[in-house]
């Protein structure tokens, strides 16, 4: 007999149970900021940075605005335009791609990993060719961190280097994530990722930030991020944005900082229990050799013939077994906002 299980709403991420952890430090920081009154580029943004750049262990950190912001101002740095093309995963959210048609630029998607759901090796190959046989210039590679597992940046690095190319590793999802004992930030000519409230290291807002080891670099980003401003405020050199990251979501993301590790490991138990009590239901994901993940999602394959919209086709003994299998990381209410919920995609 099939067992209707009761539908129970879960929010994706439960911003509320984290501040039952550190809200007073959170509330304590603001305050701090709504007291010096530094509202652009206090000094909160400045130390930010270094925090980052020391957990990551990228050189330079330079914040912004978005994660949409830290993808468009490395294009921008990096002066791709007309007639170049950027290849991008076909598997990814909008601003991937959205970034590089800002730019001017043509995006060449390509396929991905089915277990991982990242950028495919081989066919970002036979992107560069079909760039290239379309009259396009290749001038960059953006991998993904999709769901918060670390991409194969090996493979992807061999082939750009090959290529002529540059890496900009889109690690909105994914940062905190490590590939080959080496944390996101660090891979590539720079590393763009996202701070809005969803993410695994979310602030109160938006914001962003981008890692590299490039000085240079760094320093045309700080111009671009504020109307390509020169040695003084009015001296401005290049085109650029609005694109700084305010001083209190600055301060609000040095305190969760200061947890992240923790959550990185709670979010990785919470995974482990989810592996085990759907893993007999639904195809869990997987994480590829010398990767780790940070579960930005946990994203479940189901059955083929089988939709979200029409899970009571399922067999429901076996689903309500695991369901009842992953009582114990929902009962905690540490636990509830450390992992999103469970998202579905048909095989």
């Amino acid at each position: 007999m099939n067992q209707q299980l009761r539908s129970q709403a879960i929010p994706f991420i439960d911003i509320s149970a984290q501040r039952q952890r550190i809200g007073k430090a959170i509330d304590e920081a603001v305050s701090r900021v709504l007291n010096h009154c530094q509202f652009i580029n206090g000094p909160e943004v400045t130390q930010l940075e270094a925090e980052l750049a020391a957990f990551s262990g990228a050189r330079h950190v330079v914040t912004c605005a978005s994660g949409t912001d830290a993808l468009l101002m490395v294009l921008m740095a990096k002066g791709v335009g007309r007639g170049d093309a950027v290849l991008c995963p076909s598997f990814t959210f909008c601003a991937t791609g959205e970034a590089v048609a800002l730019a001017g630029a043509t995006p060449v998607f390509v396929d991905v990993d089915e277990t991982t759901f990242n950028i495919d090796p081989a066919s970002l190959t036979r992107g560069i060719a079909t760039a290239k046989r379309l009259g396009l210039k290749p001038k960059a590679v953006i991998p993904v961190d999709l769901f918060g597992q670390s991409a194969d940046h090996d493979s992807v690095a061999e082939i750009a280097d090959a290529e002529g190319l540059f890496v900009l590793d889109d690690a909105a999802q994914g940062f905190g994530a490590s590939f080959k004992g080496r944390r996101l930030g660090t891979f590539g000519l720079a590393t763009a990722t996202s701070f809005f409230p969803a993410k695994p290291l979310g602030c109160f807002g938006d914001g962003g930030a981008i890692f590299t080891d490039d000085a240079g670099l760094a320093d045309t980003l700080r111009s671009i991020r504020v109307h390509g401003q020169g040695g003084d405020r009015y001296d401005n050199v290049r085109l650029g944005l609005t694109a700084r990251l305010d001083t209190m979501q600055a301060a609000i993301l040095i305190e969760k900082l200061r947890v992240f590790e923790d959550e990185i490991a709670a979010r990785n138990v919470v995974a482990d229990r989810y592996a085990r009590g759907l893993g007999n239901a639904v195809t869990v994901p997987r994480l590829a050799a010398g990767c780790s993940s940070v579960w930005a999602q946990y994203t479940i394959r189901l059955p083929a013939g089988i939709h979200s919209g029409a899970l009571h086709c399922c067999n429901w003994t076996q689903l309500h077994s695991a369901t009842a299998r992953l009582q114990s990381c929902t009962q905690a209410p540490r636990d509830r906002w450390l992992l999103p919920r469970a998202q579905c995609r048909p095989d």
